[in-house]
């Protein structure tokens, strides 16, 4: 029986995958016992019925015939599930507990449905290929749902991490590490910790599982033929996340804009931090970790960025529902970023992410599902970065008509020449110069536009 700490302490971290709250007991009580069902699809999971969703305790009275409605809704789980049923005094208030051990039997159904649990939220299997999908899950079980039981929990954990998490999911740093362990769920039956809990919480899962990392290469060029860095990032999976982060801010453009003469700074990237933080915490979160023949990699070109994680769609998401749908490959991993509110609304962050590149005027990312699920986003171009490769090739009148038209693709002679501070005979020798080598083209006549070839003058090939 969990005890009124355990219950306080549940009641501060929040809902999530182990969680459930209610205010009270539901008209229909069958609202719990889907709840339940999804506990026991899952790692198991803890109802507290008199928790308000905002994480106060409030208490809730339960009379006899509440409870038997209950028990007479669990006795309706196929096949059948034995829960503990009880209350706790928690400071005077009454708090109902119904306890949900991860079934041994699964799949469970309630009414002929299965429910199963993402993240901190309850979902019902309706699709042939949800259902297909689970049944394979059923059978090979989650890999974060794993025992390691080779993980020793009194000198592998990542301390600093974990003080981390609790202050990110809002526990108190006098919570007993031992009390958080078991309210969410890390350990099994023999008190093992969980293949999710040695990549969240042990300083170095990579022991454990070899391909926990994230492996970070920046290529000179837009292919792979030169290597500039090579970095390999270990250790939990929310250090792999800041570390790759760091590496990234390290590499792109970023400038700071500052409020007046004293106020904050900010951080502008040239692709939005929201957007790699999106696509990284995906990664580590829905991995294939069954698959020990790739890792983690995120690519760093001259105009791109390619993150890429073992593992295309589950066959519960169907590409056309892609974007709109999750099914977590690592639930218990997903539900730990969760409580660190890396993640938001299930199934919202591909949304975002193409909100966040239109918004910024970048162009929109690409998403590849083939074998590795690959995210690309396209680097805005730098033209003062191109320019200066073409530097001792040109004069600074050229210089200056390029500019001119990167700026404005239909920006007339007349403007360009007063810009150059030349006339227009000077004007078109400069502009047959550069179409001459090809940097310059024009599209239409009145009415039309200049277009730029950004190629590389060593290469001759597009730059970036």
């Amino acid at each position: 029986m969990i005890t009124d700490k355990d219950i306080k302490s549940i009641a501060a971290s929040g809902e999530g995958y182990n969680a459930e709250f209610k205010v009270r007991l539901p008209n229909k009580v069958k609202e719990v016992t889907e709840e339940i069902c999804a506990f026991a699809n899952a790692s198991g999971g803890t109802v507290l019925i008199g928790v308000e969703d905002d994480n106060v305790i409030q208490g809730a009275t339960i009379d006899n015939a509440k409870r038997s409605a209950i028990q007479n809704s669990i006795r309706e789980i196929k096949p059948t599930l034995n829960c503990d049923v009880y209350a706790v005094d928690v400071d005077g208030k009454e708090v109902w507990v119904i306890e949900v051990p991860s079934g041994t039997q699964k799949p469970y159904a309630l009414s002929g449905a299965i429910y199963v649990r993402n993240g901190p939220n309850s979902q019902k299997v309706m699709e042939i290929e949800e259902m297909r999908d689970f049944f394979q899950q059923a059978d090979r079980i989650y890999f974060d749902e794993t025992p390691c039981p080779a993980f020793d929990i009194a000198t592998g954990i990542h301390t600093e991490n974990l003080n981390e998490f609790k202050a990110e999911a809002n526990l108190s740093s006098a919570v007993p590490n031992e009390q958080i362990f078991r309210n969410l769920k890390l350990q099994d039956q023999n008190e093992a910790f969980k293949n999710g809990a040695v990549l969240f919480f042990g300083n170095a899962p990579e022991q454990y599982i070899d391909t926990a990392l994230i492996r970070c290469v920046a290529f000179d060029g837009k292919d792979k033929r030169y290597i500039v860095d090579d970095k390999k990032f270990t250790g939990p999976l929310y250090v792999q996340y800041k570390e790759a982060i760091q590496w990234l801010k390290n590499k792109l453009d970023v400038r700071y804009d500052i409020e007046g003469t004293t106020g904050p700074r900010e951080e502008v990237w040239e692709i939005p931090q929201t957007v790699f933080k999106e696509v990284i915490v995906n990664a580590l979160a829905h991995r294939d970790y069954y698959d020990r023949g790739a890792t983690i990699t995120i690519e760093l070109f001259d105009d791109r960025v390619e993150i890429a994680n073992p593992g295309g769609l589950v066959s519960a998401v169907s590409s056309k529902d892609f974007g709109k749908r999750s099914h977590s490959r690592n639930p218990l991993v997903f539900g730990l970023f969760a409580r660190m509110r890396m993640v938001e609304q299930i199934g919202s962050g591909i949304g975002r992410i193409k909100d966040l590149m239109k918004e910024n005027n970048l162009q929109a990312p690409q998403f590849s599902f083939d074998g590795m699920f690959t995210v690309t986003l396209t680097r805005p171009f730098d033209f003062e970065k191109w320019i200066n490769k073409w530097k001792e090739q040109l004069t600074d009148t050229r210089i200056t008509i390029l500019r001119a038209i990167h700026n404005n693709p239909k920006m007339t002679k007349t403007v360009i020449a007063d810009l150059a501070n030349i006339g227009s005979t000077a004007l078109d020798n400069n502009m047959e110069y550069l179409k001459d080598l090809g940097l310059l083209n024009r599209e239409g006549t009145k009415g039309g536009r200049w277009i730029l070839n950004y190629i590389n003058p060593e290469v001759g090939e597009s730059g970036g």
